[in-house]
């Protein structure tokens, strides 16, 4: 019977190709120290599916290249946020849709010296 692992998508720059980084955790035989360990594998994506940062299940089958020993065979869940869609972009768009005028007023607002004229 095939093996099966869940992995997370590392790669997908190949053509119907993926590398998916699968961890496992190991015992130190000396000191009893757990530790993971990542090993990478090439999978087949059929039709360029899979995304990075996706965790996907891959199964095991005859080789279909020299290093492609895997198969794609579901996608469990996608990121909330891709590679493509990082913090500093979502931020971005954000600040576009924002009106100028508020932040003109909240700038004038929050400036130390009128603050200290306030206190006073």
């Amino acid at each position: 019977m095939a093996k099966t692992l869940i992995g997370v998508v590392a790669s997908n720059k190949g053509d119907k190709s993926i590398v998916v980084a699968v961890q496992s955790s190991k015992t130190h035989p000396l000191y009893r120290k757990q530790y993971m360990v990542t090993k990478r594998f090439m999978a087949h994506d059929d039709k360029n599916e899979a995304r990075v940062g996706d965790k996907v299940i891959i199964t095991e089958t005859r080789p279909l290249s020299a290093r492609k020993r895997h198969i794609l065979t579901t996608i469990v869940e996608r990121p909330l946020i891709s590679q493509e869609e990082s913090v500093e972009v979502i931020t971005a768009v954000e600040d576009t849709e924002k009106p100028k005028d508020t932040k003109a007023k909240a700038k004038e607002e929050d400036s130390p010296a009128k603050t200290l004229v306030k206190i006073k």
